[in-house]
C-alpha cells in the first residue's frame, strides 16, 4: 500500500511539473509575440517592458548592442524599419526562470527607402524578472 502512495504521489508531482514547464514556454512565446510587435511598431514602451536592463543583443552581421542602443536603433528606423515579422521553426526550453529560444526569423523591411526583406536564425535567452518574461540575450546568425 505503501508503495501504491508513493507511485501515485510521484505521478501527480511529475503531471503538476510537466503542467509548469508546458505554462512557461506558453508565457515565453507570447512574451516572444509582444517582442515581435515592440520591433514592427517601434514602441519604445513595449520595448523597454519586454528587455532587461541588461541585455545583450548580437546582430548576424557580429554588431552588439545593450538595451538602450538596440532601442533607439529600432525608433530611429534609420538602418531598418521592419514593416512585418514573421517566426518559424521556434523551440522553447524552459529551465527554471530561464527559458532558450531558437527560431527563424524572416522580416519584411525598407532599408533606405526600399523594401527588402531579412532571414537569419537567433537564438535567444528569456529570463523570468519579478514575474515576467525578459530578453536577457539574443545572438542572431546567418542562414
Amino acid at each position: 500500500m505503501k508503495k501504491l502512495l508513493t507511485l501515485v504521489v510521484l505521478v501527480f508531482v511529475l503531471a503538476g511539473w510537466a503542467n509548469c514547464q508546458k505554462s512557461s514556454e506558453t508565457e515565453v512565446a507570447a512574451a516572444i509575440e509582444v517582442f515581435k510587435k515592440g520591433i514592427v511598431d517601434a514602441d519604445k514602451s513595449i520595448l523597454e517592458s519586454i528587455t532587461a536592463p541588461e541585455l545583450v543583443y548580437g546582430h548576424s552581421s557580429g554588431k552588439v548592442q545593450n538595451q538602450s542602443e538596440f532601442i533607439e536603433e529600432i525608433l530611429s528606423k534609420q538602418a531598418i524599419d521592419y514593416v512585418k515579422v514573421d517566426i518559424t521553426d521556434q523551440t522553447i526550453k524552459v529551465a527554471g526562470n530561464t527559458a532558450i529560444v531558437r527560431h527563424i526569423y524572416a522580416a519584411e523591411t525598407i532599408t533606405n527607402g526600399k523594401p527588402g526583406s531579412l532571414k537569419i536564425g537567433n537564438m535567444l535567452v528569456w529570463q523570468k524578472q519579478k514575474g515576467k518574461w525578459k530578453l536577457l540575450a539574443r545572438q542572431a546568425y546567418k542562414l
